[in-house]
């Protein structure tokens, strides 16, 4: 379908524990090994084909990091923009604003946080629990075409192990 739009709901990667080290949550960075699976997994994301016109991610730096590395991965590597929409406690109608203001694009990733990315994807496909995201988890929905009017149909939903695999 030409007007088709897909959307990827990433969860980041492995982050640093908060506590005394990193009181304000937004600051906690990727660990080493989370830098070094997303690497691999964005490998898998690209040995199976995808590949984004945008990548809209929470301001958080781990969500940052996430996006960074994923958009380094792929063949040609998409723009990268900050939206609190994405942000723990960002809205629906924050997120379908932000889409819209991309609207001549058609394949996106959102890259979030736990709770909210489970619930959404919920939400955007017409369920009444959220589906679980593990750190680096990859989800597909697609939509006829804009504007995003739930149910979208769920395409795949990748575990992280899955996706380093793929990536050989």
């Amino acid at each position: 379908m030409a007007n088709q739009l897909e959307l990827y709901l990433i969860r980041h990667g492995a982050a640093a524990a908060g506590g005394a080290a990193f009181p304000d949550d937004a600051k906690r960075p990727l660990t080493e090994r989370g830098v070094a699976s997303l690497r691999k997994e964005g490998r898998g994301l690209a040995r199976l084909g995808v590949s984004f016109d945008v990548i809209l991610t929470s301001p958080f730096v781990r969500a940052r990091q996430t996006a960074d590395i994923l958009a380094a991965e792929l063949p040609s590597p998409p723009p990268v923009v900050t939206t609190e929409a994405l942000a723990p406690g960002g809205t629906f109608p924050a997120l379908l604003d932000e889409l819209a203001n991309h609207a001549r694009r058609r394949r996106f990733a959102l890259i979030g946080h736990e709770p909210g990315l489970g619930e959404l994807a919920a939400r955007l496909i017409g369920l009444r629990q959220p589906l679980p995201f593990k750190k680096g988890g990859v989800c597909r929905i697609d939509f006829p075409g804009p504007p995003i009017s739930p149910p979208g149909t769920l395409r795949w939903l990748l575990a992280p192990g899955l996706l380093r695999k793929l990536r050989k």
